[in-house]
């Protein structure tokens, strides 16, 4: 490419967007849109800042697989020494596949099936974080049939309000997570199934929480509980929830770091933590074309299909042009070909008047929850997922063919 450019992860040269080394523009051409592209960097570099922010409590890092699944991507992270936070059979056998140790992997979700628990304890992970008595009392059932003494977290509903999105939010009273603090505090204190192993607590709180205080507030409640009720903690999951930039800047992770190390530090306990947007969120773009221009509307050819968020929840995402452009501006709505008024990607965007029929866009922070909450609606193939590495990249899920559907 002539002059050498600096390893960065999404960043302009010349105008031209670029993922680390490699033009944006020439793969979107190469590979046809739309499609996820990711930038191993990035990924490098998310993983490794909270690992080092956390480093005084040496945690367990078990990384979400619900925000971004694909194994290519797994097994980076497992060789940077992360662990997997799963909640499905399909998950697990993503993480096994990927090469992550069992002993690294936690099992979570409000509504585990038999024959997930009885292949979690088959594979001997970690432990699983339980809602309810009920859970815990199956498992205990499935235990026995094999003989094994089986490690538990309950998940504790600290009825907080994490102040982001309501579908997001997982910690107060009226969320369906959790068990109740009292409850929690009985089930611990009189566990007597014979084949469960109660460690400690798990929390989760909600997903892109802003300020630190909230964590603060969650921990306080926790060993105030735990100091009061005489309960002796081996191990404390935090979850996750650590935001990223879409529209506005964020606290860094050094920030949350300060608030959650000095009142974890000297219990001398296993702290695990279930980072997944803060590693994969902005680690990855979403590049469509623009189909057509038709009044103030952008007419795109990736849909909420391909990335739900906006129409979801309101979810923001910067859009920009794939060639920068300091030319005037128009005010647009960019909107998919899905057969719905909410299929639309970025409303009220400023874009240059210089964008025309056959021209790129990228739809940034699409790593977290964007393939992966992906459909086949309307009967459209999901969506090819590129891994650029420094000048070199590689396609590391196929676009889906019509045939595979009819499977």
């Amino acid at each position: 490419m002539g002059e050498k450019i600096s390893v960065r992860s999404f960043f302009y040269h010349r105008n031209n967007l670029y993922c680390e080394r490699v033009k944006v523009n020439e793969i979107a051409k190469k590979i046809g849109t739309p499609l996820y592209l990711y930038s191993k960097n990035s990924i490098c570099n998310q993983y490794k800042s909270f690992k080092e922010a956390f480093s005084p409590l040496s945690p367990l890092i078990c990384y979400s697989l619900k925000a971004n699944s694909n194994l290519s991507l797994l097994k980076i992270l497992k060789n940077l020494g992360a662990g997997a936070d799963i909640v499905s059979l399909g998950e697990l056998f993503l993480a096994l596949k990927a090469g992550i140790k069992p002993e690294k992997i936690v099992f979570a979700g409000v509504g585990k099936k038999e024959e997930e628990i009885q292949e979690a304890i088959r594979k001997n992970v970690y432990l699983f974080n339980v809602e309810s008595s009920s859970e815990l009392r199956l498992i205990n059932k499935i235990a026995v049939q094999f003989k094994k003494k089986v490690n538990c977290n309950l998940r504790i509903n600290p009825d907080i309000d994490p102040g982001t999105h309501q579908y997001v939010a997982t910690g107060k009273k009226e969320s369906k997570f959790g068990i109740a603090w009292d409850k929690a505090i009985e089930i611990f204190k009189n566990n007597a199934l014979p084949q469960i192993k109660i460690l400690g607590f798990h929390v989760h709180l909600g997903s892109q929480i802003l300020f630190p205080e909230v964590y603060e507030s969650a921990i306080k409640k926790v060993l105030e509980t735990v100091k009061k009720e005489k309960i002796k903690l081996a191990v404390f999951d935090l979850g996750g929830g650590f935001p990223i930039e879409y529209e506005k800047s964020v606290p860094p992770i050094k920030n949350f770091a300060r608030a959650i190390i000095p009142l974890l530090k000297e219990l001398k306990i296993k702290i695990i933590f279930e980072p997944g947007r803060y590693i994969i969120g902005n680690s990855s773009i979403l590049v469509t074309k623009i189909l057509y221009l038709k009044r103030d509307f952008v007419i795109v050819d990736a849909g909420l299909n391909d990335l739900l968020r906006p129409s979801l929840y309101g979810a923001y995402h910067r859009i920009v042009p794939l060639r920068k452009s300091l030319e005037k501006t128009f005010v647009g709505n960019v909107v998919g070909p899905i057969c719905e008024s909410g299929d639309f990607l970025g409303k009220k965007r400023r874009l240059p008047v210089s964008l025309k029929e056959g021209d790129f866009l990228a739809i940034k922070g699409s790593g977290a929850y964007g393939f992966s909450m992906s459909s086949n609606y309307n009967t459209r193939l999901k969506l090819p997922e590129i891994l650029v590495s420094k000048n070199r990249y590689k396609i590391i899920r196929k676009r889906e063919k019509y045939e595979d559907i009819i499977k």
